[in-house]
């Protein structure tokens, strides 16, 4: 498949918000947490590709058979748009978190490793 075949919505959906919030307030406390929530819902979409987000987050690929991964490729089959994908620069680590997404991500490197990536990147 093509990366041109890999829609994407214009914007991150709502509720991935809330879902980032909750996966980084494992990492940080509910102030961080909070002010990196604000900083992604006005940062601009911008576009990475899927192998360098994996690069800089330091996480391996989810297989093809995880269930959300599964869940996402039939997504992207379908012609079904995707939700950007959520990010924090963890500079004290050097390196992205992916606060919102890793499973579309690992859906769309399956596909395709060049794929362009839409994003938000706060931090």
């Amino acid at each position: 498949m093509s990366n041109s075949q890999i829609k994407w919505l214009d914007k991150p959906e709502d509720h991935d918000y809330p879902a980032a919030r909750s996966y980084l307030n494992l990492i940080y406390d509910d102030k961080r947490a909070d002010g990196f929530i604000a900083a992604l819902k006005a940062a601009p979409v911008v576009q990475f590709k899927s192998k360098d987000i994996f690069r800089a987050a330091r996480l391996p690929l989810l297989g093809k058979d995880n269930s959300h991964v599964a869940k996402d490729r039939d997504k992207i089959r379908a012609g079904e748009k995707l939700s950007p994908i959520l990010l924090v620069r963890d500079g004290t680590n050097g390196k992205a978190i992916i606060a919102d997404g890793y499973h579309r991500l690992c859906a769309v490197y399956s596909f395709d490793e060049d794929a362009v990536v839409p994003c938000k990147i706060a931090g």
